[in-house]
């Protein structure tokens, strides 16, 4: 992948090889962070911009790094990160483009499969990533640990409650709560035998159908970490079959006791939505506290 070039026709002909020259440009819906938009070039290949103008730092350098991990690992086919570029006021990644398709026959059952392989695929020792990147637009901190819990504790949860507390939007009593919950984490879970590289955000907005009807992860927050905090996200806003969650675990059976961990895993995501959108979701913290609560 092509970084740290100021011009996009210029990083395009190095990504490409050869000479390039947009010929049009046309906007796309996106999401609430950035504007995006479809580059036709002279060929007729068409590339998938990103574009932020706010203070996100290294925001597209994280999402690439994330993406170009996917795309070495076993598992879903990850989009593929074309080149990096930043202008005066904005930053650019620009990414292969994908063509939407319709689910294929057994889509749920090859993708809960493909994210089992990629769950297992990983020889990391540590948690973590090489770098921190963003969950929506909040920082995620991925600073290496040996451990699970330590990493889950202080780079999860303490860094959102305090986040949380900074905002206003809790009190000290919830501050005091989810740092009793991080004291005793170890009565809740469990140590993994070794790391699995996460998608780090995974719902049902952050995968697509590609034109040969099987999953395409995008927009990852990636990091080393438990795979059950991976498939607790994709239980937080639902929309994914039972049939993923069987031939996952036909794949690769989740341990004892994960049903009752799921709540404790998007505590993290529920945090990160509260000080993303505010109070609404105050209440959801508040019952989750209640139930791991000392």
């Amino acid at each position: 992948m092509i970084r740290n070039q100021p011009d996009l026709e210029k990083a395009l002909c190095e990504c490409f090889r050869r000479p390039v020259r947009v010929v049009a440009r046309q906007s796309v819906g996106g999401g609430s962070i950035n504007r995006t938009s479809v580059l036709t070039l002279d060929d007729r290949t068409r590339v998938f911009l990103k574009q932020n103008s706010g203070s996100h730092d290294r925001l597209f350098e994280a999402e690439a790094a994330g993406l170009e991990v996917l795309s070495r690992a076993p598992g879903p086919r990850a989009a593929r990160p074309l080149a990096l570029y930043q202008a005066a006021d904005s930053q650019y990644l620009a990414l292969e483009y994908i063509a939407s398709g319709s689910r294929a026959a057994g889509f749920w059952e090859r993708f809960g499969g493909a994210m089992a392989e990629l769950h297992r695929g990983g020889a990391e020792t540590r948690y973590g990533f090489e770098m921190n990147n963003h969950i929506g637009q909040t920082p995620q901190i991925n600073s290496w640990h040996d451990s699970w819990l330590e990493f889950y504790a202080e780079c999860r949860l303490g860094y959102q409650i305090q986040l949380a507390r900074r905002r206003g939007l809790v009190d000290a009593g919830t501050v005091a709560a989810v740092e009793g919950i991080m004291e005793r984490l170890d009565r809740y879970l469990p140590e993994p035998d070794s790391p699995s590289l996460l998608h780090g955000d995974l719902w049902g907005g952050n995968y697509m159908v590609g034109p040969d009807g099987h999953a395409v992860l995008i927009d990852p927050a990636v990091y080393w970490g438990h795979r059950e905090a991976d498939l607790a996200m994709t239980e937080l806003f639902g929309g994914f079959s039972a049939q993923f969650y069987r031939s996952y675990e036909e794949a690769w059976p989740l341990d004892p006791g994960y049903r009752e961990r799921v709540d404790l895993y998007n505590l993290y995501h529920l945090l990160n939505h509260l000080n993303l959108f505010g109070r609404s979701y105050a209440g959801s913290v508040r019952s989750i506290i209640a139930r791991y609560a000392p």
